[in-house]
């Protein structure tokens, strides 16, 4: 063969090299939309390490997924929404199964590309409520619980403390002035009604985080009994040393999930112990599956968390997060057969997601988390959470897991599922058929 025919057959191969990579059916690609620039970094590079370390854990440990290799793949938003929304089109044509927003402003804006991309949702415990619903959001799921499940949870908290009775009592709600802050009001003011509460309250505007005294001033003005905070990021600590400046009883303060990094209560010094927030899983690096990230990841220098954050509320709460997503994705090659699933397999993956406490065990989290189930037409679960409070220098787990109530929340989340609909014309109805799994 001459020269100039063997530059052309080899060329001819690198031409189907290209055109059909050879690993392409043995990988699923995750792309992680992470925020560890901005003014919410100091918590989302705690989460975003979580996630990283977790997915690629199993790269290192299994070789990814029911044997597809995960593509794992960062990109920054900085918790803005118009950046998030640019990470979604620039990652969306790689062939993503699914999208973890982190961002309730960015989960609103991405919601309606959803059924059109045929790319689902995770919003986990976050973003819009309404989307439990999956008769009318079939391509959007917030496990384990959504922000009207919590605002239930933390007033049966206050119910068993103040013997069940909140006639005459006020309660408040510290929130960012922003979608995520402002998604408790509807069942708090439902709640107010039912139980005989004064609600009131308090947004905080995202550029004064870290100036809240004229808010905790009004707080002692009112003569609040108890706060919730629906914060994140710089608000939480400032929400506890100004408690605490102002004498407001700390076991009084009880934030959202998103408001139990370990650095909002160190926030407080010798004080700050006593304070709680709302929990889903469980914190501590004594889980096998904490120890093989350990052994897998970070020793072996594929992370950018320190060890001391292992186990760290946030750093576990990234881990959580990127379990659903490898169950969903395992459960979607369990469905179809397929190793290299696509967001049309992974969507049916999430809407017949079902985590036993034999899974979880399986999986080196035994005692982790409650189990959680996702249906086709509850893309949530409404499943259990606790009160987390403070021991001065962790979180320990201080109540029972408590369910939300769902007689309360439910209704809401279909009234609000339909008003959705109403007001997004041309909303499509659900075509997509329910797997006998889901």
């Amino acid at each position: 063969m001459t020269r100039k025919l063997v530059l052309s057959a080899l060329a001819a191969t690198a031409m189907i090299a290209s055109a059909v990579p050879a690993s392409a059916e043995d990988t699923v690609f995750l792309p992680l939309l992470t925020y560890r620039t901005g003014p919410f970094s100091g918590s989302g590079v705690h989460i975003a390490n979580g996630m990283h370390d977790y997915l690629r854990m199993l790269n290192e440990r299994d070789g990814g997924i029911g044997g597809a290799k995960i593509i794992i793949e960062e990109c920054e938003t900085g918790y803005d929404t118009k950046k998030g929304v640019e990470c979604y089109e620039s990652t969306k044509t790689k062939g993503a199964v699914m999208y973890n927003p982190y961002s309730t402003g960015i989960t609103l804006q991405i919601i309606p590309k959803a059924a059109v991309d045929k790319i689902p949702i995770l919003s986990m415990a976050y973003g819009l409520s309404a989307s439990a619903d999956g008769s009318r959001f079939p391509w959007v799921f917030n496990p384990p619980v959504t922000y009207w499940d919590g605002a239930s949870v933390f007033i049966k908290h206050v119910l068993s403390e103040e013997k069940g009775n909140l006639k005459g009592k006020t309660i408040g709600l510290v929130h960012l002035d922003a979608p995520f802050g402002k998604e408790p009001i509807p069942v708090l003011e439902a709640m107010a009604k039912e139980y005989g509460f004064n609600l009131k309250l308090y947004p905080i505007a995202a550029a004064q985080m870290q100036n809240q005294g004229s808010t905790w001033l009004a707080i002692r003005r009112d003569r609040v009994d108890w706060i919730y905070n629906q914060g994140w990021g710089a608000m939480n600590p400032t929400a506890v040393k100004e408690a605490i400046k102002n004498g407001f009883p700390i076991n009084k303060l009880v934030g959202v999930w998103w408001a139990g990094a370990d650095d909002d209560a160190r926030a407080g010094g010798d004080q700050g112990k006593g304070y709680k927030s709302l929990n889903f899983h469980n914190t501590g690096a004594n889980f096998p599956v904490i120890q093989d990230i350990k052994k897998y990841v970070l020793d072996k220098g594929f992370s950018k968390a320190e060890a001391s954050h292992l186990g760290e509320n946030l750093y576990n709460r990234g881990v959580y997060n990127a379990m659903l997503m490898a169950e969903a994705v395992r459960t979607a090659q369990k469905i179809t057969g397929k190793k290299a699933v696509t967001g049309e397999d992974v969507r049916r993956g999430l809407e017949a997601l079902d985590i036993t406490e034999a899974r979880f065990k399986e999986m080196g989290m035994e005692g982790f988390a409650a189990p959680v189930k996702v249906s086709c037409t509850d893309h949530n679960g409404h499943n259990k959470v606790f009160i987390s409070q403070w021991d001065g220098t962790k979180y320990v787990k201080a109540s029972d897991w408590i369910e939300p109530l769902k007689s309360i929340v439910r209704p809401l989340i279909e009234e609000a599922a339909k008003d959705y609909e109403a007001k997004n014309t041309g909303w499509p109805k659900r075509t997509e058929a329910c797997d006998k799994a889901a």
